[in-house]
């Protein structure tokens, strides 16, 4: 095989298939996209089946082509406010022109034209109730694709750029080749040296920590990011259904009574399940909806979002704690009744049996969330819950389950340019992992940017 390329893409979730895209649509230059997961059509998770999480590493419902969006319920956030950071690096206006870019071609590959949050006077409505509920609500429009259509959508870019560029499944990057503050390629943990003029690292939020490593080996500044921490709440999918018909996702920010923290709904699966997710080992909850087969429930995540100051530099290792001490209590993940929690009591199995709220993840372990997540995010959780009351009437009931933990694992960002490069010639960070994005659309729209300027620089230079 070729040890000699033109760009190199480390990652192939939705960052490095949009940089992948655009470099391949506008120039005739040799690119190489390494994952250390599988492709997608070998990428099977016996968590999704009910037979609970066998660890795999790496995770295949995190990593492979595709990345963690394969896998997710595919919803396209059409926003400048919701997704990610980008906003530090480009107008506000240059960025909605991205993210109308990035939505046309989602749709060119099979992402359906029905869109939430456009019926003005419903969602007047809904703001108004969450004001008087001490809630923001983020008004944002929504394209829903579903687990199984999102992944369809990949698997047809994937097609797409089968005859321009060269794909390696199950290859690991162990580390960058740089020789006088420029890049001149990667190495794989087998020890591989491939050579190439621009390198693209897109790891996703698992490979967060891999690339705050190699940042800080090459002396590269890097910064905090806020530790997100919480739970995936899950009601009967009737309590939110008049706020999910309307917006489908529900973006709703508070700032606690106790700390003035700021808290959030994110992630919301109507008619969805509750899955879960394995960082090396670490396994943590998520949530997804198919656009076909519904569940009787709705999930979401409130989560806290905390911003350390020195001496702490470690929000990764930070979050993994509290999803290894869940895993020590557990041997997995935990699931309690929010009335047991408001008691002061374990949810039992007998209780979780009773409760009106049937789980959807079969294979966690009724306890006591009160032993493992800090009482400060509880305090502010079970306030959430008490505000959301008032426009979902019932999300605060004694029968919602409470499933534990979920943390979101894009928390360091290494100081870049205006196009995504570091202080490093040829060398650009995107997407989840480098933090400045937390979803699909932004992902895929700091992937155009990077392109767009590796593209101006071959025109530049010939």
């Amino acid at each position: 095989m070729p040890t000699k390329y033109d760009v190199i893409i480390v990652g192939a979730g939705p960052a490095g298939i949009f940089s992948a895209l655009e470099l391949a649509e506008n120039t005739k230059l040799n690119i190489l996209m390494l994952d250390k997961g599988s492709d997608i059509d070998q990428r099977k998770c016996l968590s999704s089946r009910g037979w609970g999480c066998t660890k795999c590493v790496p995770c295949n419902v995190l990593s492979g082509w595709g990345g963690a969006g394969a896998f997710s319920d595919g919803k396209l956030t059409l926003s400048t406010e919701v997704g990610g950071w980008l906003t530090d690096y480009v107008s506000q206006e240059k960025l909605a022109e991205l993210i109308d870019y990035v939505d046309g071609i989602y749709r060119k590959f099979g992402a359906p034209n029905n869109l939430y949050g456009i019926d003005a006077d419903k969602i007047e409505e809904l703001e108004h109730k969450a004001t008087l509920a001490g809630l923001k609500l983020v008004e944002q429009k929504v394209r829903h694709m579903g687990t199984e259509v999102c992944a369809q959508t990949l698997r047809k870019m994937q097609k797409h750029l089968n005859n321009h560029i060269e794909f390696r499944a199950r290859t690991e990057v162990k580390g960058l080749i740089v020789k006088d503050k420029t890049m001149e390629g990667v190495e794989t943990v087998n020890g591989e040296r491939i050579f190439g003029k621009y390198v693209i690292l897109a790891p996703g939020r698992v490979g967060a920590e891999w690339l705050k490593s190699e940042m800080q080996a090459l002396g590269l500044k890097t910064v905090n990011n806020p530790v997100d921490i919480g739970v995936r709440v899950e009601v009967d999918a009737s309590i939110l259904e008049p706020l999910t018909s309307v917006l489908y996702e529900p973006k709703l920010v508070y700032y606690s009574r106790s700390f003035d923290d700021h808290v959030r709904t994110f992630c919301v699966a109507p008619y969805g399940e509750v899955i879960t997710e394995s960082y090396d080992g670490v396994l943590t909850v998520n949530g997804q909806s198919y656009a076909e087969r519904k569940t009787r429930n709705t999930n979401f995540a409130i989560l806290v979002s905390t911003r350390f100051t020195e001496p702490f530099k470690e929000p990764i290792a930070y979050g993994k704690y509290i999803a290894r001490l869940t895993n020590l209590l557990s041997g997995g993940v935990i699931v309690q009744r929010l009335g047991d929690l408001q008691t002061g009591r374990r949810s039992t199995e007998e209780r979780i049996a009773r409760c009106l709220t049937v789980p959807t993840l079969k294979n966690a372990t009724p306890g006591d969330l009160s032993f493992v997540i800090p009482y400060r995010y509880l305090a502010d959780i079970r306030e959430m819950l008490e505000a959301l009351d008032k426009i979902a009437p019932g999300v605060n009931g004694k029968d919602t389950l409470l499933y534990g933990v979920e943390v979101k694992f894009y928390s360091s960002r290494v100081e870049l340019s205006d196009y995504l490069e570091t202080k490093i010639r040829n060398l650009f960070t995107i997407g989840d992992g480098a933090g400045i994005t937390r979803g699909l659309v932004q992902a895929s729209a700091s992937g155009i940017m990077t392109a767009r300027q590796i593209i101006t620089r071959e025109k530049k230079a010939s």
